[in-house]
Order: structure tokens, then C-alpha cells, then sequence
């Protein structure tokens, strides 16, 4: 393995979301999962795009660092759906669901996942942008997806790598994987560097 600069720590990624998990692995790294409750991941009002999953991914950070060692490598992310200068979270319910796949019908939005990457004695962060479009989505099919997959937990209200990505989006500029919620082939970039 390349990351051979990681044996020194022990890798924390600080996430519920499985899909993170399984991005994670795929790069062969060793790590274990642990979160904390009621990490608040709000941000002020004037940020914008980037910005926004930067600012959060360091929020969660800060939240472990009064207990990281100093062999841990504490990894957090955070991923925003981006359209017309406006943040579509996690919806707050199926109908809100549908409203956001409607939002986003036809149309090209931004998916932005800030990740930070948190040692002892350094912090780093960045975020990675992709270009998702839309076709044009019916009733119908919104509908079949809020109902079936019931995207609740996913900003944006969909997952890529799910029926409504199968059928939906049209095309694809930058990171895949970063539409999953970790932009992986960034991410090992940044931790060869240390």
C-alpha cells in the first residue's frame, strides 16, 4: 500500500453514514468508526458553496479534539446539495423530499463534501465539487423513489448510487464518489502529504 505514512496512526473515521464506511475501505485503510452525539452542524449565515461543508467537516473536527491522541487521525466530512446559491439539506419529510427532486429536476446542481483531516498536531481540510444534471423527473417517478428508498438521511434527497441516480442523472462533471458523500481519490491525495 501506498499510504504507508498512516501506519503511525490509528485512523478514526468520524461518521455514521455507511456509505462513507465503504468509500473509506476501498482505500485499503485500516480505520474504526466512532461519533459523537449531538454535534450541532449548523453554520453562519454568510458562508456560500465550499464554504459551507468546509466549515462543518472542521465544526465535527474541533468536537474530538480534546480527546484525540497522538497516534489518532480523527477523518470528518460533511456533503451539501448546491443549487441556485441555496443549501438543500436532509429533507424534513417525504413531502419535502419530493420538493427538493422536483428543485432538481432537469437541472445541474453542485454536490460539495468538505472533508477535514485531523491529527494532534495538524489540520487540514478542503472540499471537493461535482457537477450533477438532471433529466426531467415525473411525478410519478418521485413519487416511486421518496416511497420506496426513502431518502430521508441523504442531502438533496437522493442517493447517486441509487434507482432515482440509475434513471435520473443525465451526467456527471468531477468526482463520482464525492456525490457519495467521500471524494476518495482526493482524499488520498491529501493524506500521502503527511
Amino acid at each position: 500500500m501506498t499510504l504507508d505514512n498512516l501506519k503511525k496512526y490509528h485512523i478514526i473515521l468520524a461518521s455514521n453514514s455507511p456509505r462513507r464506511r465503504e468509500l473509506l475501505a476501498g482505500l485499503g485503510i485500516d480505520y474504526e468508526v466512532k461519533t459523537l452525539p449531538g454535534i450541532e452542524e449548523s453554520y453562519p449565515d454568510n458562508l456560500q458553496g465550499e464554504e459551507i461543508p468546509v466549515y462543518i467537516a472542521r465544526e465535527k473536527a474541533d468536537a474530538y479534539r480534546p480527546h484525540i491522541r497522538k497516534d489518532e487521525l480523527i477523518i470528518t466530512a460533511d456533503t451539501i446539495v448546491w443549487l441556485d446559491g441555496e443549501v438543500l439539506g436532509k429533507p424534513k419529510d417525504e413531502a419535502d423530499a419530493c420538493r427538493m427532486l422536483r428543485q432538481l429536476s432537469g437541472r445541474v446542481h453542485q454536490v460539495i463534501t468538505g472533508v477535514c483531516i485531523t491529527t494532534a498536531d495538524t489540520q487540514r481540510a478542503f472540499a471537493t465539487t461535482t457537477d450533477v444534471t438532471f433529466d426531467t423527473l415525473s411525478e410519478e417517478e418521485i413519487d416511486y423513489y421518496v416511497k420506496n428508498y426513502r431518502p430521508l438521511d441523504k442531502a438533496g434527497a437522493y442517493g447517486v448510487q441509487e434507482w432515482i441516480g440509475f434513471i435520473g442523472v443525465t451526467r456527471l462533471e468531477g468526482s463520482y464518489f464525492n456525490v457519495m458523500g467521500l471524494p476518495v481519490q482526493r482524499l488520498y491525495k491529501e493524506l500521502k502529504k503527511l
